[in-house]
């Protein structure tokens, strides 16, 4: 959201950006209005936590007055933040939705997002998946009911199509169009490329050398007791590689070895690394694994949660990186998986291509171009 709110700033337009308070600074930074979005409690905590659906009416209720004072021509909303989109049809605005990720809806045929299965590649595979199309339409229609009780509270109709948190006008979905499963896209649907933004942070010295560089980026948010880390620290200090590691500013419990081929930090920008990388060993948060591709680096994907198993599948499926199940986060896998990622002739070809095509496309630009498409009608 701040890659785009930034281009769309550069081009002259008043942006005003809603979200979590601590990012006031760089949206402000970025020559945006910046306005707090409601932050509320969904998951199970101590107190009594509302439930996702009705935190959802409640912040949109509390953004109709953002929505009205601002007047916009189009309101932009995160996939996963149905407040703001809601606001925006109350008030007649037209409503865009981002994907920051893959595209989230498969058709049928397709493995359900996120379980991180591949696409099949023979008619019984995808039999296999039809076959239990009925539980997953279940699935949807309790959450187009859930929704519509929403819209229903809010004073909006009823809709009948699936997946209702997305735009009937403009999707934006920000990934790299070889991540996704060739697929009928609507006409209102568009792979405009990642928006890749990140804080500001000052340079990083790496080991030594002229060695092939791996770069060990763990999640932020996962893996509390780094075992991502501790392994891969462990598996690559016998290759002849040089390897920069972070742990991402989340405690270390205990002591971890360093060998002599790896320099170990507390952060890193990865827009001033990754460039400077051959391989990627991560979480496969999508974030991550964009970043690594567009800036020509094999990936080594080791999933945690989430999002991440279905990014990992589809760097295995585009032959871009290695994929590790969790279960095997392991020293000698993960050497394993290095040593492909790196000496695979084909898969450096795959991440070539996707870097050449990166730095021929540029994700912000496409995005505004398609806002400014959708303000104009």
């Amino acid at each position: 959201m701040i890659a785009l709110g930034t281009e769309l700033s550069r081009r002259g337009h008043a942006v005003t950006l809603q979200t979590w308070s601590r990012w006031r600074e760089p949206v402000e930074a970025a020559g945006m209005d910046f306005v707090a979005a409601p932050e509320y409690d969904v998951f199970p905590t101590r107190g009594r936590p509302l439930k996702p659906y009705e935190a959802v009416v409640r912040a949109a209720r509390e953004t109709v007055p953002v929505v009205e004072a601002t007047r916009p021509e189009v309101v932009v909303a995160d996939i996963l933040t149905l407040a703001p989109a809601l606001a925006g049809e109350i008030c007649g605005v037209p409503v865009a939705t981002l994907i920051p990720h893959v595209q989230p809806s498969s058709p049928q045929g397709f493995p359900p997002y996120s379980l991180g299965a591949r696409l099949p590649r023979t008619p019984f595979g995808r039999a296999g998946w039809r076959a239990i199309s009925g539980v997953i339409d279940r699935g949807l229609r309790l959450g187009r009911d859930e929704l519509n009780e929403s819209r229903r509270r809010l004073g909006l109709a009823p809709l009948q199509r699936y997946h209702g948190g997305q735009s009937s006008e403009l999707v934006l979905v920000a990934t790299l169009p070889q991540l996704e499963y060739p697929r009928e896209w609507m006409a209102h649907e568009h792979v405009v490329g990642p928006l890749l933004w990140e804080p500001p942070f000052g340079e990083v010295s790496l080991p030594p050398g002229d060695a092939p560089l791996v770069l060990v980026a763990p999640s932020t948010s996962q893996d509390l007791d780094h075992r991502l880390l501790k392994a891969s620290l462990a598996g690559l200090g016998d290759l002849p590689i040089r390897v920069i590691a972070t742990w991402n500013r989340r405690p270390l419990n205990e002591e971890i070895a360093v060998p002599a081929n790896t320099r170990l930090v507390e952060w890193l920008s990865y827009a001033k690394t990754m460039p400077l990388c051959d391989a990627v060993v991560c979480h496969a948060g999508h974030g991550t694994v964009v970043r690594a591709l567009a800036s020509g680096c094999a990936v080594v994907a080791v999933p945690a949660a989430g999002d991440m198993n279905e990014n990992a599948a589809r760097v295995d499926w585009a032959g871009v990186g290695v994929r590790v199940p969790r279960r095997f986060t392991t020293a000698s896998a993960l050497r394993l998986a290095v040593a492909r990622a790196l000496w695979d002739h084909r898969i450096h070809e795959r991440v070539e291509e996707l870097a050449r095509w990166s730095s021929n496309h540029d994700g912000p630009a496409k995005a505004a171009d398609l806002v400014e498409q959708l303000a104009a009608r």
